[in-house]
């Protein structure tokens, strides 16, 4: 049988250097990890993994919570996380909590037997981690809100969207519709301050009968955005509070024989794949996906490894990417 001796001596390199390959392959060089790697598949060398994380007494596992797994921004976060965990040696194990409390119980059990090392919470709030001090493992929140306690990243979600609406706004439209997620979710609630913000900035009064309600999926968007268009005195724009909303304003927009954005601009917010590719393409925010996971990992890891952070809080920096969906009033 294979054991670390051969495939360092086949490699060229010391056993510690294989060693550390496999457990912290970040600390090692690309070639030297190719030579390793390489060795590891010419002699079938297959490691004692559960020894190590005994001798350890870590996982080198962590979890990742998704409310909605089928969540099209969610998928392009999880890559991320998957990809950094992966270079860090670590294994990510993925739970679907479906917004349930007891869902994620489970999973948290998962860490507090030490089955995992920590935990990656993509749900903005949970009754699961409203008290930071109750829980004694390390664990974050990404793509959080305001309102999130405990270390968490984010974007500035209000001022995004007031963004958004001082676009809107900047294009002649003063009658803008507004398709918002469940009232209860802290995303909806800290975008809608800065929907509000904007109609305050420009002079111009909120009206409640613009506002629509959401579930941040597809039919909800067609339904809310149906809504709005029957009214008399129909909203010239439409802002989502996700793209997978604004994808289905579209269609129903369309559906009513109106045109996207002759007739109604619509504006998303994630920037998910389907954004740039729908008919028209999505004016939206650009949530930076990638760097949110990657440094999720990176600081997760340094919790795991004992440091104290300093800053618990990291509020990354978002793109508006203007696209064929909107456009001024009358044109």
């Amino acid at each position: 049988m294979s054991n670390i001796r051969e495939v360092a001596r086949i490699a060229g390199v010391s056993v510690a250097t294989v060693s550390r390959t496999l457990s912290h392959p970040d600390k090692v060089s690309e070639p030297s990890k190719k030579k390793v790697h390489e060795a590891i598949e010419k002699v079938n060398y297959r490691p004692n993994m559960l020894a190590r994380n005994f001798r350890s007494a870590r996982s080198y596992s962590i979890v990742v919570l998704v409310p909605d797994i089928t969540n099209p921004f969610f998928a392009q976060v999880i890559r991320s996380i998957e990809k950094q965990a992966q270079k860090k040696g670590y294994s990510v194990l993925l739970g679907d909590t479906q917004d349930d409390n007891s869902r994620e119980q489970d999973y948290i059990r998962l860490v507090e037997t030490r089955l995992a090392d920590g935990i990656i919470q993509l749900r903005p709030l949970s009754k699961s981690f409203t008290n930071p001090s109750k829980y004694h493992f390390p664990y974050l929140h990404l793509c959080s809100t305001e309102s999130t306690p405990g270390p968490n990243i984010r974007v500035d979600n209000s001022a995004a969207f007031e963004h958004i609406i001082d676009y809107l706004i900047s294009l002649r439209h003063k009658r803008i519709g507004l398709i918002t997620g469940l009232a209860n979710n802290p995303h909806t609630v800290d975008r809608l301050k800065g929907y509000k913000r904007a109609l305050e900035k420009a002079g111009i009064e909120f009206d409640g009968a613009l506002i629509a309600e959401g579930e941040y999926v597809i039919w909800s968007g067609v339904n809310a955005a149906n809504e709005l268009c029957k009214q008399s005195n129909r909203p010239t724009a439409i802002a989502c509070m996700n793209d997978e909303m604004a994808i289905g304003a579209i269609q129903a927009v369309r559906t009513q024989g109106l045109r996207v954005p002759e007739d109604i601009s619509i504006t998303g917010f994630d920037d998910i794949s389907y954004a740039r590719y729908c008919d028209p393409p999505l004016t939206t925010i650009s949530q930076p996906a990638e760097d949110m996971g990657t440094i999720a990992v990176d600081m997760l890891l340094r919790m795991i490894n004992g440091e104290v952070l300093r800053d618990t809080q990291q509020v990354l920096p978002y793109d508006f990417v203007v696209r064929k969906s909107t456009g001024p009033v009358g044109d």
